[in-house]
């Protein structure tokens, strides 16, 4: 079986892509102190805004991305090209921004305009490199934080996050408990499982043993490519299950030319797939900033904060929580969902956990919208 894909997403990706806007931005406090210590100078957090702040500023919804996303969730009128959850935000969608304003950020560490590896360091007028201090979640977690209250907001309607940011809110809800009245949590882990710290400690391993990593000076013209093309393929197998790889392209096989030059290029459909995917991911992300984020995701705890699970969500002051996993995601099991949503019962909150049947695997809040539109769209009612 080819290929199957949505028709609306096909004709979103013909669209022609218009300039993008540069982000806008905002300074983090100066110093901004680091969960893992030392601090963070002149440091500042892209974001993009949807919808208005009403006049008694309880309308505001926060999402943080997944570790590749920039803060550029939907269009609008500064970037009109679509975003990455664009079937997701806008007027009467799930995420209504007829009814709210939606702040989206690009994490600290990223390479979006919010400092990171990739930024300059205004002590010494060259890239941080490697000279930037580790970030932690709990870092994204309080930039994201700081970010919204520049913005005149003390206390926001609804912290939401999927991936990296389904964990990110878990962090939030323990550093920030007065934060929010609502959070959803979307495919995210309290603790990075064994399997996961092993897939990005080979997905690094491929960047640092690349010739052209530099030790992490490398000119950004001739970045650490193949490196991180492994390590996005890497990642890419995980991001869908095994079930829907099947389904999308069986044995297809692809014409190539290149297996004039070579017995062993791509003859399968599903690998064209994966070197399409590498090769629009090296041509945007940093290899710095893929390792200073995949490191973070490895380290996060939510057990460091009290000393469990449930013990990092007493005393946070929240209405409601919507915790969703996917069944056949294998990256962060639906198990690790269960214990999230389990933690903030324990707390008294009225918690639903949504186990969604969905085959795209962790990748299913990017690709079977209808799932995840019913889900936000019944908890924002």
């Amino acid at each position: 079986m080819g290929p199957t894909r949505n028709p609306e997403a096909r004709a979103l990706e013909r669209k022609p892509a218009l300039p993008a806007a540069e982000p806008l931005s905002i300074a983090l406090p100066d110093p901004f102190p680091l969960h893992g210590g030392g601090m963070l100078r002149g440091g500042r957090i892209a974001y993009e805004s949807w919808g208005r702040l009403n006049a008694d500023r309880s309308n505001a919804i926060l999402l943080y991305t997944g570790l590749s996303p920039s803060a550029h969730a939907a269009a609008s009128e500064r970037d009109p090209n679509p975003g990455w959850w664009q079937r997701m935000i806008g007027p009467g969608l799930a995420i209504d921004t007829s009814r709210y304003f939606v702040v989206c950020i690009n994490s600290l560490g990223s390479c979006f305009g919010s400092t990171g590896p990739a930024s300059i360091d205004p002590a010494t007028g060259e890239r941080y490199r490697l000279t930037f201090p580790e970030v932690t979640v709990e870092d994204i977690a309080r930039a994201g934080w700081e970010a919204v209250r520049a913005l005149g907001i003390t206390r926001l309607h609804t912290v939401m996050g999927p991936s990296l940011g389904g964990m990110t809110v878990l962090a939030f809800a323990a550093l920030v408990p007065q934060g929010a009245r609502r959070l959803v949590s979307i495919s995210g882990s309290p603790a990075a499982s064994p399997f996961a710290i092993a897939l990005r400690s080979v997905q690094r391993e491929a960047i640092l043993r690349d010739p052209d990593w530099q030790g992490g000076h490398y000119d950004p013209e001739k970045p650490p490519r193949s490196g991180l093309r492994v390590a996005r393929k890497l990642g890419t197998i995980t991001y869908r299950s095994a079930a829907e790889w099947r389904q999308r392209f069986g044995r297809e096989r692809i014409a190539s030319n290149a297996l004039r030059a070579s017995p062993f290029a791509p003859r399968f459909a599903v690998e064209g797939y994966l070197e399409a995917q590498a090769e629009r991911f090296v041509r945007v992300f940093d290899a710095n900033c893929y390792l200073y984020l995949s490191t973070a995701m490895d380290r996060f705890d939510l057990a460091e904060h009290g000393g469990s699970y449930t013990a990092a969500f007493q005393g946070t002051d929240l209405e409601q929580v919507l915790v969703i996993g996917v069944e056949s995601d294998m990256l962060y099991p639906i198990h690790e969902q269960a214990a999230i949503a389990e933690a903030f019962d324990q707390n008294g909150i009225p918690t639903r956990f949504a186990r969604l049947p969905s085959l795209e695997g962790h990748d299913a809040f990017l690709v079977d919208i209808p799932r995840f539109d019913a889900e936000i769209r019944r908890f924002l009612a």
